[in-house]
């Protein structure tokens, strides 16, 4: 199995990279939103990859993020949503926006994808609705394991700013995990804090958890 690959970009095509590994040319296809955040031809980049076996196919696919990864194994896993339409949906979306609109159940948010019709997207909604949880849980493990080493870009002098996780899926794993030590369901949790990011993107985890719990708050 190829987790990640390491190397220097040759060139960039319209749904995939060209990355040199040690003078062995490997072609990963990326999303829309990866692509666009990856280096110039010539310059030091990294991807951490999930590789797609079939009998007449080998496929490499490429993640900023082992968040972005971990969501596109989850999508694959819903009946009729194949690789490429998972990087539709997280081209789109981003890691964080379908995290948001499956824990929401905002099927149209995944309709948006090209490609992705309104059943597809609502059959998605359904089926990973009670698993969101536990991935955006991840979201914020990994991003602290991460720390501020870049993802995309290989840290060296004499290349482009690395891309580095929005501090914002950090908070929101925080907020969740702290309304599920208060005794929430997380669906129910992951629902608040969803809507609470999504009023509020930049807001950091005391402010998450604030909004959440008016959020879950019985109403009158």
């Amino acid at each position: 199995m190829i987790g990640k690959l390491t190397g220097r970009v040759d060139y960039k095509g319209s749904d995939h990279v060209l990355l040199d590994v040690n003078g062995v040319g490997y072609v990963v296809y990326c999303s829309d939103r990866t692509l666009a955040a990856l280096p110039g031809p010539g310059e030091a980049a990294a991807l951490f990859t999930e590789l797609l076996v079939r009998e007449d196919l080998l496929q490499l696919f490429g993640f900023p993020t082992l968040y972005d990864r971990e969501w596109h194994r989850l999508l694959i896993s819903v009946q009729g949503v194949g690789a490429k339409a998972a990087m539709a949906i997280l081209g789109t979306l981003g890691a964080e926006g379908v995290a948001r609109a499956i824990s929401l159940g905002d099927a149209a948010a995944v309709k948006a994808a090209p490609g992705v019709g309104p059943k597809l997207a609502q059959r998605v909604v359904n089926e990973l609705k009670d698993k969101a949880p536990g991935v955006m849980a991840m979201g914020g493990e990994v991003i602290e394991a991460l720390g501020d080493a870049p993802v995309a870009v290989v840290a060296q002098p004499d290349i482009a700013a690395p891309i580095r996780a929005r501090p914002s899926s950090s908070s929101q794993a925080e907020a969740l995990s702290a309304l599920k030590n208060l005794g929430y369901a997380p669906a129910e949790a992951a629902m608040a804090v969803a809507q609470a990011a999504g009023d509020a993107p930049d807001a950091e985890t005391p402010a998450l958890i604030r909004a959440a719990l008016k959020l879950l708050a019985p109403k009158d």
